[in-house]
């Protein structure tokens, strides 16, 4: 259960944002600061808050985030969890994770970072005995994948015979199914306690997303497993480098139950020969376009250099946070600012990609609107999209080519109009 400390309002606004993005119920909590609370401290109302989620909704977990009201303030978090535990000994051992999220300082990213991060810090205990050790790697999700990606990443790495443990694992809680029980106060699915336990017992940790590199080293420093950042799963290549990864997991274990001469299956081997074709089919509209694309880094990084190798250019590119991959962008044009920014730099471009915010931009600049990121209101099935994989790069492909399709047969349709006037 996500626990803000603000005001009600400040749930309020998070709720309707994850709500019109997903079209599911997304359960949020608040510690509901009044004035005078806000004024004199909000200590009391954690505790109640904490105290009233434990016995109606029995969550297994409480995610306890800051907002930019009680940061202000200035609420010793810590100390008041601390103050917590040695007045309720009785839930010494239930977690309660505190991120520092304030929506002043950092962007969307960040803040989904930070969360990671505690998440996999936490201690949950020590993971139940097996018999036999299984091929467990972990799968950090950054905030780049939606769940429809992050669906695919699991696919794909289970498909080696391997065990993924993703963290976060939106693919259980955001993906649209129907929940078969009775209504639940908490979301359904996602990474389970014991998941989480099982950590320590990781190969490996694959991670999706550079901002999610901070994560992978808790856990190099905490169990000794290695990592992979893998900045992006869009892409021929990116894609190629992933699979042979997998490959190089599987040859290297000893378990009887693995097949030692692993290959990329026959699945997959298939979806790279489609997306070879489609690349053959679609490269001809994509040549020197001009795009300019306001998303946060991660993602602002795939989609840039998904588009540079099909052959367009990155007339500008907008991000909301500092990221080590914007000084290797393929644009020298790169801002650190909002849509606004964005208006002003993407005059003359043959397409935008950004979030349904910028639909104004679009229609004021007479420039094509491409929807990625978040929030999309205005259109149906974010939780199910997927641009991940070699299947997931083929639906990105044929979406934008589709686009660039549709504007070269109205520059066809002009010019015949315009030969029929001058006849």
């Amino acid at each position: 259960m996500p626990l803000f400390h603000g005001t009600q309002g400040c749930t309020a606004f998070a709720k309707v944002l994850l709500v019109n993005h997903f079209q599911e119920a997304v359960p949020l909590s608040t510690t509901a600061m009044s004035e005078v609370t806000t004024i004199l401290g909000g200590e009391d109302n954690v505790d109640k808050a904490l105290l009233t989620q434990v016995e109606k909704s029995k969550p297994e977990v409480i995610g306890l985030l800051t907002t930019g009201l009680t940061e202000t303030r200035g609420d010793d978090m810590e100390r008041i969890l601390n103050k917590f535990r040695e007045d309720h000994p009785e839930l010494d051992g239930f977690p309660i994770l505190n991120v520092s999220s304030p929506d002043y300082k950092g962007s969307a990213q960040d803040g989904f970072a930070a969360t990671v991060e505690r998440i996999v810090a936490y201690d949950y205990g020590e993971p139940i005995p097996t018999e036999t050790k299984k091929p467990f790697v972990t799968i950090l999700a950054g905030s780049c994948l939606a769940p429809g990606d992050v669906q695919e990443v699991r696919d794909i790495v289970e498909s080696f015979g391997l065990i993924p443990i993703v963290v976060p694992d939106l693919s259980q809680s955001l993906d649209g199914h129907l929940v078969d029980d009775n209504y639940s106060t908490t979301s359904s699915g996602g990474t389970t306690i014991e998941e989480l336990r099982n950590l320590s017992q990781s190969s490996f940790t694959l991670v999706i997303g550079e901002s999610l590199r901070n994560a992978a080293q808790i856990l190099e420093e905490k169990f000794g497993t290695q990592y992979q950042v893998f900045p992006r799963l869009t892409g021929l290549g990116a894609v190629d480098s992933f699979l042979l990864k997998l490959s190089q997991l599987v040859v290297s274990r000893t378990d009887p139950h693995l097949d030692k001469d692993c290959e990329v299956p026959q699945k997959y081997q298939r979806q790279r020969r489609q997306l070879q074709d489609a690349m053959l089919d679609t490269h001809f509209y994509f040549g020197h376009k001009q795009v300019s694309i306001a998303l946060e880094p991660d993602l602002l990084w795939a989609t840039s250099w998904f588009l540079r190798e099909m052959g367009a250019d990155i007339k500008a590119a907008v991000t909301t946070t500092r990221s080590p991959l914007l000084e290797k962008l393929p644009t020298e044009n790169v801002r650190i600012g909002d849509l606004g920014d964005l208006e002003e730099v993407a005059a003359g471009s043959d397409l935008l990609i950004t979030n349904s915010h910028g639909k104004l931009i679009s229609e004021k600049l007479g420039i094509e609107l491409y929807r990625m990121g978040m929030p999309i209101h205005d259109r149906l099935g974010n939780g199910q999209r997927c641009y991940v994989g070699y299947r997931g790069t083929m639906n990105l492909l044929f979406d934008i080519g589709n686009i660039f399709l549709e504007q070269e047969e109205s520059k066809i349709h002009t010019n015949d109009y315009s030969l029929l006037s001058i006849s």
